[in-house]
């Protein structure tokens, strides 16, 4: 399976399961319309963006153009890719009607129209040849050693990591967890650990 380098922008869960199918990436949704109201989000994909670039692949229907928008002017230009689906009439197998356009979304597409499209969109497909994006594979307990969790002070550590790299303060230890995997070294992750000490 190929690995793509850019973080991808879906609009739901089982858009998710679709990209993962088609490619290895990360695939972040956006819940629908929860993203207007979700800072923490937003927050996270401008810094998913600043480090590995994002693709938006929502659907060819009006509620995903307007996401698509949105997320447009929420992060800067130069970090953003756009995938587009072809706008094919149909309905997803899960649902028991089409769509109110009668277009089938992300998750209707088949793998190699969603690998054309990222390919178009100019995706960055890693292999032996390409250096990888920043990754680690921090867990929960990994948090917890540092203090960051599941400890009297681990909120207030929390707080000033997420102060420090300039993330929501509300932001949950599962999604700073998310982030933190998804756009630092190891190197980084040992020297914010000093910095909070």
């Amino acid at each position: 399976m190929r690995r793509v380098r850019q973080a991808i922008v879906v609009e739901g869960k089982y858009d998710v399961i679709r990209v993962q199918s088609a490619v290895e990436a990360i695939v972040i949704p956006t819940n629908g319309f929860r993203i207007f109201k979700d800072r923490e989000r937003v927050a996270m994909l401008r810094r998913l963006a600043a480090v590995r670039g994002l693709i938006l692949l929502t659907d060819s229907d009006s509620a995903g153009t307007l996401i698509r928008n949105h997320l447009i002017g929420c992060i800067p230009a130069e970090q953003i890719r756009q995938a587009f689906v072809p706008p094919r009439p149909g309905k997803e197998r899960r649902k028991a009607a089409p769509s109110k356009e009668g277009l089938l979304g992300v998750e209707g597409i088949d793998n190699a129209t969603i690998i054309a499209a990222l390919e178009r969109a100019g995706a960055i497909f890693e292999d032996e040849t390409t250096p990888s994006a920043p990754s680690l594979s921090l867990t929960k307990t990994d948090l917890m050693e540092a203090g960051l969790s599941g400890t009297p002070d681990a909120a207030a550590k929390r707080q000033k990591l997420l102060e420090m790299l300039e993330l929501p303060p509300s932001l949950s230890a599962n999604r700073l967890l998310e982030v933190v995997n998804a756009t630092a070294t190891r190197d980084e992750w040992a020297e914010w650990l000093k910095m909070l000490e």
